[in-house]
């Protein structure tokens, strides 16, 4: 899988969770915190999303590797790749 490949399906988790977002100005580099209006809960709920969907689990100090979408690519490409996807 890509880095624009996991950045898609980021967007598409992040839309599942937070479906009343405008995703259409997503800056790669900038926080998603930043940018739209997730919380706490929101944050569990795509971690949660990862696993069930894709078997990636993210332990919790390596949670601010999920930041941005670019930091997100980095983080969890290997991951997917390791997976064989």
């Amino acid at each position: 899988m890509t880095k624009e490949e996991t950045k898609q399906v980021m967007i598409d988790i992040i839309a599942d969770v937070a479906s009343d977002e405008d995703f259409t100005n997503i800056k790669p580099d900038v926080r998603l915190r930043d940018q739209l209006e997730l919380d706490s809960m929101d944050f569990l709920d795509i971690v949660m999303e990862l696993r069930k969907r894709h078997n990636i689990e993210v332990p919790e100090a390596e949670y601010p590797q999920l930041a941005s979408l670019d930091s997100c690519a980095e983080y969890l490409t290997p991951k997917f790749e390791a997976l064989g996807k």
